[in-house]
């Protein structure tokens, strides 16, 4: 109980001035893997590719915002089921979407679907109105 303390033993690494180690724990560095708000965020939106875009564009499509909630409910109940790549037919118009991305990869109307097959899809979902 008598023996002196040395500077060193309590501390054996050197400390720099000004830099506080109180609050900080083993393995919790601000480099933690935090979630942060922008990140889910953008984990709930539906993106467009910019090939849907320009589809979307020369077809003449505008999606209303009751379509965009109808497209996107249609995403969870595919991402529910596992589905990778789906079609979604939403009264005269095609989205192909990548689920896990909610991403609209191209887009048509009735007259562009017609005679046409669909390819690299593993799932469908049609959205009455």
């Amino acid at each position: 109980m008598n023996e002196p303390i040395r500077i060193g033993a309590l501390y054996p690494g050197k400390i720099q001035p000004g830099i506080s180690t109180a609050g900080k724990r083993p393995g919790n560095s601000d480099t933690s893997s935090t979630v942060e708000f922008k990140d889910v965020l953008q984990s709930k939106l539906l993106h467009f590719s910019n090939h849907a875009v320009k589809r979307l564009e020369q077809r003449g499509i505008e999606l209303k915002p009751e379509q965009i909630q109808k497209i996107e409910s249609a995403i969870e109940h595919a991402a529910a089921k596992g589905a990778k790549d789906s079609l979604i037919l939403l009264q005269d118009m095609a989205l192909i979407v990548n689920v896990s991305n909610r991403t609209v990869v191209t887009a048509m109307d009735g007259s562009s679907m017609k005679d046409n097959v669909f390819t690299q899809i593993d799932s469908a979902v049609i959205i009455s109105s």
